[in-house]
């Protein structure tokens, strides 16, 4: 038989491209089972032993439909229940409505449950009380608006009434004031101005007016009724000396943005209840405040948004715990950006990391330091790398607490800036004089970057963005980081963890669970993925296991006291005391804008007795601050047991 002959080149060429087509179409007609083939490959490999006990493992929470809302705030109560607040969940018609949401989901029986929320706590402030409540204070009053859709010139109308005589003066929503260029200006809601006071001043009888605030609308719209200097303004229906003792003062009435207001409610949310329970109000009404917690157990409430969206300028105020009321702390004058990142020290000082979230003066109050509540003295801490870039960023106390070094991550320039930081810094506080040093840079620069102590004493660093709200970053429409990273205090290093596979951004949240693993939610992007349109927000739910769950069987803690005394020995029975390594209390998060000012682990020292181990807990308040913790064993190789939750009196 002849040989066949070798076809043309032509024929070759035709040959190939008609096998293309048939391989094209085939692979269109199948890309649903390629990708669904895909998927399984690559969760079959990132659920393989040797990855998981190297990486960790992500994994989606199932949230019903019902119980989905816009996490804001987030916090682990003593029952083991995370509380998730929305409020009006940075959502106007749900704020003008009135629906204002909190959750409750148990990780124990994987349950969610709906609690009523009285007002709106969105962008509130709280810290866990000694009890194990949780105060929330302030939140919003009032939703910014917008330039362009203000119609009628407003302003803030302060209403002066300098007679000591007749009581407080009432004036109704709509009461007219008008000005010296003939323009009339309603009030936007009721108030109430107080009588003057007249004080002893030496020989000398002083009057001081009353005053309250109020906003004010423009009767006529447009620019008409613009006035952008200091004025005063009559009162309509004045007669008498009530008409020279009672007028307005504004500094000006414009058609410029109006911010977001704060409110002056505040509560306590009772875990065993699970109910909110109003306490007084506070002195000042507050949006984006930071609420620490002090070590005598009262509450420094610094920061915010006053009620008519203007920076508060430094006034602070106290939550006498024992009297569930607030006071004024005159002396603790001291500017903040909103939401500072303060950290109690061993000494009872507060630490400023310089971390913050959103507004304030782009120089005044933004330098880290120690504050002393003693005599409201501050030293600096200098030597923060990429010092403008701390809005947005996050600190934590690093484990062991005893070593009293925190540690700041990421952040970005003030306001809307796309340019953020991949720097990190450790500073050691037990020095003299305390600088930051350098720490390990992020894979990427990241603002909004969650940071979750780990039992074994490593941090979990996950979502973020590197662009403001997750928006454009370096030609990138979109700029949610999914990478995540766990920080090795002892090599000083980050290891990298199995990606997450939600971005999270702006109003994001991550809290350590009890059994260890750790649960993210929230994000509020500014645009959709392409850039254009405007971003939904995120409302599914992750849980990442990390790589010492993979590594063998856990520790037990089999028994012990329900409450321990700072300064005290304690024993709990344990099968494992042999092997472990170390002992934790960890107190629980409370975190929102990715401030967390409540968790920290504080180490125990270890003595073994028969049938399980003695454990010391420290005498200090500031380190050890009254309250509800979780106890964890972890044994040599750095496997923690579930937490027990232990209460320190």
């Amino acid at each position: 038989m002849s040989p066949r002959p070798r076809p043309t080149v032509a024929r070759r060429l035709l040959s190939g491209f008609v096998t293309l087509v048939v391989l094209t179409v085939l692979a269109v007609v199948n890309r649903p089972m390629v990708v669904f083939g895909a998927e399984k490959l690559h969760e079959f490999q990132i659920s393989r032993p040797s990855y998981t006990q190297k990486h960790g493992y992500w994994s989606r929470l199932p949230v019903p439909a019902d119980f989905r809302v816009n996490a804001i705030h987030a916090a682990l109560l003593h029952t083991g229940k995370v509380l998730i607040i929305a409020g009006s969940g940075n959502d106007r018609e749900n704020f003008e409505a009135g629906t204002f949401r909190t959750v409750l989901y148990d990780p124990a029986l994987d349950k969610f449950t709906e609690v009523p929320t009285p007002t709106d706590v969105f962008c509130a402030g709280h810290t866990f009380l000694a009890n194990g409540n949780l105060l929330v204070a302030g939140g919003t009053k009032s939703y910014e608006v917008l330039e362009k859709d203000i119609a009628n010139a407003a302003g803030v109308m302060k209403i002066k009434n300098e007679s000591a005589v007749g009581g407080p003066r009432f004036f109704p929503k709509g009461t007219r004031l008008t000005g010296k260029n003939g323009f009339a200006y309603l009030t936007r809601a009721d108030v109430t101005v107080p009588a003057a006071v007249t004080m002893k001043h030496g020989d000398e009888v002083m009057t001081h007016a009353g005053e309250a605030e109020v906003w004010v609308d423009a009767e006529l719209a447009g620019d008409t009724a613009i006035v952008r200097g200091p004025a005063q303004y009559a009162l309509a229906g004045l007669t008498g000396d009530d008409r020279r003792n009672l007028y307005g003062l504004a500094d000006k009435i414009t058609r410029e943005k109006q911010e977001y207001g704060g409110d002056n409610t505040s509560y306590e949310f009772d875990p065993n209840t699970e109910r909110y329970i109003r306490t007084g109000n506070m002195v000042k009404p507050r949006w984006y405040p930071t609420l620490a917690e002090t070590p005598n157990g009262d509450v420094l409430a610094v920061s915010g948004l006053d009620g008519f969206g203007r920076m508060l300028p430094g006034n602070n105020e106290r939550y006498l715990a024992g009297q569930r009321r607030w006071v004024d702390a005159p002396e603790l004058t001291r500017v903040f950006p909103t939401y500072p990142g303060l950290h109690l020290m061993q000494d009872g000082r507060l630490f400023f990391s310089g971390s913050n979230s959103g507004y304030g003066s782009d120089t005044e109050g933004r330098t880290p330091g120690l504050w002393d509540l003693t005599n409201n003295r501050f030293q600096t801490v200098p030597g923060l790398p990429d010092s403008s870039m701390t809005e947005t960023s996050s600190s934590v106390l690093l484990a062991p607490a005893q070593d009293q070094k925190v540690m700041i991550f990421g952040g970005g320039e003030i306001g809307e800036s796309p340019v953020s930081t991949a720097r990190t810094a450790i500073a050691d506080l037990d020095e003299p004089k305390p600088t930051y040093g350098p720490g390990p840079n992020l894979p990427e620069p990241a603002r909004y970057l969650s940071t979750v102590l780990l039992p074994d004493d490593t941090v979990l660093t996950t979502g973020g963005s590197s662009g403001y709200r997750g928006g454009e970053y370096q030609g990138k429409t979109r700029s949610d980081l999914l990478n995540a990273q766990i920080y090795h205090p002892a090599s000083n290093s980050f290891a990298r963890a199995a990606d997450s596979t939600i971005g999270r951004n702006y109003h994001s949240e991550a809290i350590l669970l009890p059994d260890g693993r750790v649960i993210t939610m929230g994000s509020d992007p500014l645009y959709d993925p392409s850039g254009k349109n405007p971003g939904t927000f995120e409302q599914r739910i992750e849980v990442y296991s990390p790589p010492y769950l993979f590594k063998g069987d856990r520790p037990t803690v089999a028994d012990g006291p329900a409450a321990v005394q700072r300064g005290t020995t304690v024993t709990f029975t344990t099968a494992d005391a042999g092997r472990i390594h170390a002992a934790r209390l960890m107190r629980p998060s409370a975190v929102t804008h990715v401030t967390d000012v409540d968790q920290r682990s504080v180490a125990l020292d270890i003595t073994p007795v028969p049938g399980g181990l003695a454990l010391s807990v420290p005498k200090a308040k500031g380190l050890v601050p009254s309250g509800w913790y979780l106890l964890y064993l972890v044994d040599d190789q750095g496997v923690p047991s579930v937490g027990r939750w232990v209460q320190v009196l």
